[in-house]
């Protein structure tokens, strides 16, 4: 019964993910102000889950490899969409081209060392 609720549950936030990273603030409607402060505070908490993931990971990396891999897939899944947001709204301020450096590049050198 649990791995249906799960499975039931995980619906909305993949449809929710895939809707902004289509879309960016559109999904958002008419809500964009203030929802778009409250969307970003959530995508700040996951990317620090994700950097303390990765922190943990680091200090046994052998026992967690199968967590850090799927901490740089989600990564890199990130940067996707944001090279996509590249492509149909034109290039975004620097700071976000560093973190698309980081999510296209340097994070799969990571998980291509630990490979190794």
């Amino acid at each position: 019964m649990l791995p249906h609720l799960i499975r039931l549950a995980a619906i909305i936030p993949i449809t929710a993910g895939l809707a902004g990273a289509v879309t960016g603030t559109g999904f958002l409607s008419e809500a964009a102000g203030p929802a778009t402060s409250s969307h970003l505070r959530y995508l700040s908490g996951l990317l620090l889950g994700l950097g303390l993931a990765a922190l943990w990971c680091a200090q046994a990396l052998p026992q967690r490899r199968a967590v850090f891999t799927l901490v740089c897939a989600v990564v890199v899944l990130g940067g996707v969409a944001r090279a996509l947001g590249w492509v149909v709204d034109g290039a975004p301020p620097w700071p976000h081209r560093l973190a698309l450096l980081m999510e296209l590049g340097v994070v799969p050198g990571l998980w291509w060392a630990s490979r190794r």
